[in-house]
């Protein structure tokens, strides 16, 4: 029930901005999405499978906001600054792509390992929920290299592709910087420009 499925991540999301994740209750969560109980846990399997869910939905739409950046302008540099400024963004607005971004979870969250967990759903989504999750380590070789794959141009020399890397790591790890400690005045988007401008990279 992909529908009833996201209108009870909707519901949890909006709960966990009320009130600390120990203290959301399953029936709530159903109640809202107007579904009932059971086919809450028909989808989901148990409260942990359900922030588990909700972490994999919020892992997805901040790497699908980062392709969006890194097509959308025709200088490749901006690019770059296009997804370090999403992930600034993304981060001030969703309290779970902050903490999965910089692996800081406070009380207020669910308390979730990153490994999988062992999984009996028969939900295709709730299997890939239950898989592992990416740690803030990860998110810096997924941003890199999707900023790469969209930077890289055909026939590259060596040098030129192993300096594109370093230019990329480089704007995904400023980026991150930025959601842990805000940038000045001229803000993250100059920030970027200014190392990249420093760089032997072509970009």
């Amino acid at each position: 029930m992909p529908g009833a499925r996201e209108s009870l991540l909707d519901s949890a999301y909006a709960a966990l901005g009320r009130r600390p994740w120990s203290a959301v209750r399953m029936v709530d969560v159903a109640a809202v999405a107007g579904v009932s109980r059971q086919t809450l846990y028909n989808e989901f399997g148990s409260k942990e499978g359900l922030a588990r869910a909700l972490v994999r939905r919020e892992v997805d739409a901040y790497l699908a906001g980062v392709e969006r950046a890194l097509t959308s302008h025709p200088e490749p540099g901006e690019r770059l600054v296009a997804a370090a400024q999403w992930t600034v963004s993304a981060a001030r607005g969703n309290v779970l792509v902050r903490a999965m971004l910089t692996g800081c979870w406070s009380e207020r969250l669910p308390s979730l390992t990153l490994s999988a967990v062992p999984s009996s759903s028969t939900v295709p989504a709730q299997r890939r929920a239950d898989g592992p999750l990416p740690s803030p380590g990860d998110f810096v070789g997924l941003v890199r290299d999707r900023a790469v794959a969209s930077l890289a141009r055909p026939g590259a020399s060596q040098a030129e592709s192993g300096d594109l890397v370093r230019a990329c790591e480089l704007a995904v790890r400023l980026g991150l910087s930025c959601v842990l400690a805000p940038a000045g005045e001229k803000g993250t988007a100059e920030m970027v420009r200014r190392v990249l401008a420093s760089t032997r990279a072509a970009v």
